[in-house]
């Protein structure tokens, strides 16, 4: 139930999450991302690829300009804005969609926001950045906080992922962000290990029951990867099966790069736990 959710418009789209499970594709604007840096970090290249994604079924553009793979390169706040503005700015003008930022820096998510994206995407809960908060709040957009920590070491995994999450829902709620600008992410494969990450799966209806819609992140992660024994870009079908479970478990958005599979994915799955009555009749028997 989304207790804390009121739907949202957002350039012109209805982010109504009773009626369908909505497809974020991942436009990484970088040249070390972990699965497709360098492919699209030229405005032309990033507005073509956000063409298509739109086209196959994407209802929602995530602008990223600092890779978050493993032992990533950190830059200035300066040069990500200067990767992600003129997308952002581009993809306004060309491509009927959402954009959200994907960054956990408060100067780059303000550029971003008065350049025109719709939503914050924090990878460190607005824990990353003590002013993100206060951003979201003055500038009124939704933000999703994604589990992240600097410690891999729990006493008791799930209880401490839970008040982690807990924690940054009462960051932001106290700088005044609206319940219904408040979106979650599992992290997954952050800061967790396998068999963790396995049962924050498990266990999604658990985060689903805070009432604040869930973004699940899992395309071609290394959880995927583990237990497919598959390189990074031959774990499209690993990627879809994770999100028809998110689906079934409740969460509202799949963050992905292969958006015309999953988007077919989580309609199917729509239609099967109900999200939209299914009309006409099946093909009769020969």
């Amino acid at each position: 139930m989304l207790e804390n959710y009121k739907v949202l418009t957002l350039n012109g789209i209805e982010l109504d999450f009773r009626k369908e499970t909505f497809v974020m594709g991942i436009l990484n604007v970088t040249p070390d991302s972990f699965s497709d840096g360098g492919r699209f970090n030229s405005v032309e290249k990033a507005v073509a690829q956000a063409k298509k994604m739109v086209a196959d079924g994407a209802k929602i553009i995530d602008v990223g300009g600092e890779s978050t793979r493993p032992g990533y390169t950190r830059i200035s706040d300066e040069e990500e804005i200067a990767r992600v503005v003129p997308v952002i700015r581009a993809l306004l003008k060309e491509v009927p969609t959402i954009i959200s930022i994907d960054t956990y820096k408060s100067n780059v998510a303000r550029a971003a926001i008065e350049a025109g994206a719709h939503i914050i995407n924090d990878i460190w809960g607005a824990k990353a950045d003590p002013e993100m908060a206060s951003v979201a709040a003055e500038l009124d957009v939704p933000i999703i906080l994604m589990h992240n920590r600097l410690s891999d070491q729990y006493d008791n995994y799930f209880n401490d992922y839970m008040a982690d999450m807990q924690e940054s829902i009462a960051i932001v709620k106290a700088a005044g962000v609206r319940d219904e600008h408040i979106f979650l992410d599992p992290g997954i494969g952050f800061v967790k290990s396998l068999s963790e990450s396995i049962e924050t799966m498990q266990r999604l209806d658990e985060l689903v029951a805070l009432g604040y819609p869930v973004l699940l992140a899992t395309s071609r992660k290394r959880m995927i990867g583990s237990i497919l024994e598959l390189p990074v870009d031959d774990r499209v079908e690993g990627t879809a099966a994770t999100c028809a479970f998110g689906v079934q478990k409740g969460c509202h958005m799949m963050r992905v790069h292969d958006v015309k599979e999953v988007a077919r994915t989580v309609k199917m799955m729509d239609a099967l736990v109900g999200k939209f009555e299914v009309q006409g009749e099946l093909a009769p028997r020969h």
